[in-house]
């Protein structure tokens, strides 16, 4: 079973952030927009169980992805089911009507332009993403794929590569429940 080890941080000037990454030696691609709609589920209340539902779109690509419940209280480690779906806002609109057919409801859309950055850190690839996310702010997240042996290896490279960033105050709130509280 597979996790996704994630950290992410407020940030409060991007432009010195994306320069100390060139500097580590980072490769940074052009922004991209995403827009991910996240469902409420039938029968059980996500806000409790901690768990997520969304569709993604990214360009022309869709992804459906399924988030379990933070597994501890300092990262945002959890399993992440993500699949690939048909391209095109037609495949995506399909996708919600389904959605909704079996009970689930739409809560909110969380739009961002994002630009991922390919950190080598400690031997290993670590994937950022600097976000600007419409009503919550500017964020960078690190995050690395890892087995759950794997874990809090993972956890420390990330946490290790922040230090080395200057990024302090990690956030665990997804950008969804931030959106909410406002």
């Amino acid at each position: 079973m597979l996790y996704e080890v994630e950290q992410k941080f407020p940030v409060a000037d991007m432009a010195r952030l994306e320069k100390r990454l060139i500097e580590l030696g980072a490769m940074i691609a052009v922004p991209q927009a995403e827009a991910d709609l996240y469902f409420a589920h039938p029968c059980q209340d996500f806000r409790q169980t901690d768990e997520a539902l969304r569709i993604r779109r990214k360009g022309e690509k869709n992804f459906v992805t399924y988030k379990g419940p933070k597994i501890d209280p300092t990262t945002k480690t959890r399993r992440e089911i993500d699949l690939p779906v048909l391209p095109g806002g037609e495949t995506a609109s399909h996708w919600q009507a389904l959605l909704e057919a079996v009970g689930f409801r739409p809560v909110a859309e969380v739009k961002k332009s994002r630009r991922k950055a390919k950190i080598v850190w400690q031997g290993r690839e670590v994937e950022g993403s600097l976000d600007e996310v419409e009503g919550v702010g500017a964020y960078f997240e690190l995050e690395l794929i890892a087995e759950a042996e794997g874990i809090e290896a993972a956890k420390d490279c990330i946490g290790s590569l922040a230090e080395e960033l200057g990024l302090r105050e990690s956030e665990r709130r997804s950008y969804l429940e931030l959106l909410l509280e406002k």
